[in-house]
């Protein structure tokens, strides 16, 4: 580990105490970087640190969510998961989450203020035209929505994100969760070790969770 001065590790310890296990999100097929890369920002600022995408083409993964605009961003403190396809994201996923939402405006949707965010879950928020593919809606738990009063029934992808990302970190401060860490040793240690060796940004690809 290389030395650090005693602000710095700090700041490391208290964010890595601060990561939440069980509250993970996956983007299925966004197209616009900005909204991965405003979508990473809620994330690490709420303490998730799983993040699976679904991104077909290789050749466009690093390349849409990295570069030297982004160095000071949130992806090189997050792991990233990426799939070729939603089946096989979620079969992953289902070996360390509980429940798996869809965000989805349907007849059937609950409403995000309803949803017990501090269980061990995942969101799934859907690409920025067509929304979450009928695979997803059809493989998921159930599908959650953000009320809305206005003429116009839709967010952002980004936008979507972050609120509900926030209602799961006003629930799970408010039982606790944020109080002590949740990570255990071993994971603990090794991502700090990634991090102080600036290594931490991986490719991890249909990998099962460990």
């Amino acid at each position: 580990m290389k030395s650090l001065t005693p602000e710095r590790k700090a700041k490391l310890e208290s964010v890595l105490n601060h990561r939440q296990p069980d509250l993970g999100i996956l983007m299925e097929h966004i197209n616009d970087p900005h909204n991965i890369s405003a979508c990473l920002r809620s994330c690490d600022a709420v303490g998730i640190q799983d993040i699976h995408i679904i991104q077909d083409d290789p050749e466009k993964r690093l390349s849409r969510f990295t570069g030297k605009r982004s160095s000071s961003s949130a992806n090189k403190w997050l792991t990233l998961h990426y799939h070729e396809e939603t089946s096989a994201a979620i079969n992953v996923m289902r070996n360390k989450y509980n429940k798996i939402y869809t965000t989805h405006l349907g007849s059937e949707s609950i409403s995000i203020y309803d949803i017990d965010f501090t269980e061990n879950v995942a969101i799934v928020f859907g690409n920025e035209r067509y929304g979450v593919s009928e695979e997803a809606l059809n493989l998921c738990d159930a599908n959650i929505v953000i009320p809305q009063v206005g003429m116009i029934q839709s967010l952002n992808i980004s936008v979507a994100c972050a609120i509900t990302v926030y209602e799961a970190f006003r629930q799970r401060t408010v039982a606790g969760l944020y109080k002590h860490s949740r990570l255990d040793k071993s994971e603990y240690k090794k991502m700090m070790l990634m991090w102080t060796e600036n290594k931490f940004h991986k490719k991890i690809k249909n990998k099962e969770l460990k």
